[in-house]
C-alpha cells in the first residue's frame, strides 16, 4: 500500500504552483463541494473536477485511487450509517464528498513538497508572534500531524496483514480496535519524544 499523499516529483502545472496557492485553493474547493454539491449530477460534475485536476498534475488512475483507499472502510461505515437512517440517495451524495475531499487534499500533497508546505504556512502565521503565539510549536504540530498520515496508513496495513494471515473477516472488532491500539501508542511515541526535547 501506497502511504497517502506522498510527493511524487514532478513539473505539471499544479507542481510549479506555490504551496500557498494550492492551499488556498484547497479550502475554497472543499467549501464550494460541501456548500453546492446537493445532487448527483452535481457530484458527478464535481468527481470530473478533481479528475481534471489530478490529470492536469500528471497523477494516473491508480494513484488516485491509492490515496482513496485507506478511507474505504470508514466511507463505507458511514455509507451503511446514511443508508439505514436518511437513504441511499443522501448516503451517496455524503460519501461521494467525503471522497473527492480526501483525495483533493491528497492532490496537494502528491505535488507539494512537506517542507514547503511547512515553511508557508508558517510565514503566514507569522504575524501572530507578535501576540505571544508559539508559531514554532503549531509548525511542529503540522509536521506530525502530516507525519502521522503515512504511519496510521501503514498501521492499518499491518493490522489488514495480520487479519488476513489468521483468516479473519474483516469487521469493525477485527480491524478498529488493533489501529486504535496502534495509533495511541504512535502518540505516545511522538509526547515522548516531544518531551525528551524539552517540548512538553
Amino acid at each position: 500500500m501506497t502511504a497517502l499523499g506522498v510527493y511524487r516529483p514532478g513539473n505539471t502545472v499544479l507542481h510549479r504552483l506555490s504551496p500557498g496557492t494550492k492551499l488556498v485553493g484547497l479550502a475554497v474547493a472543499v467549501l464550494a463541494i460541501s456548500l453546492f454539491v446537493r445532487t448527483l449530477p452535481a457530484l458527478g460534475i464535481a468527481a470530473v473536477a478533481v479528475a481534471a485536476l489530478y490529470a492536469l498534475g500528471g497523477i494516473g488512475p491508480v494513484a488516485a485511487w491509492r490515496q482513496l483507499r485507506p478511507a474505504i472502510w470508514m466511507l463505507l461505515f458511514i455509507f451503511v450509517f446514511q443508508v439505514i437512517f436518511t437513504g441511499w440517495h443522501r448516503a451517496v451524495i455524503v460519501v461521494g464528498i467525503l471522497g473527492l475531499t480526501v483525495i483533493l487534499a491528497a492532490v496537494v500533497t502528491l505535488t507539494t513538497r512537506v517542507t514547503d508546505m511547512l515553511a508557508t504556512i508558517t510565514r503566514a502565521l507569522s504575524p501572530l508572534a507578535r501576540f505571544g503565539v508559539r508559531v514554532d510549536l503549531i509548525a511542529i504540530s503540522l509536521a506530525l500531524t502530516i507525519r502521522a498520515i503515512p504511519l496510521m496508513v501503514e498501521i492499518a496495513r499491518a493490522v489488514d496483514e495480520a487479519r488476513r494471515a489468521r483468516g479473519l473477516r474483516p469487521g469493525p472488532r477485527i480491524l478498529v480496535a488493533p489501529i486504535v491500539v496502534g495509533a495511541l501508542r504512535t502518540a505516545d511515541g511522538f509526547a515522548d519524544s516531544l518531551i525528551a526535547r524539552g517540548l512538553d
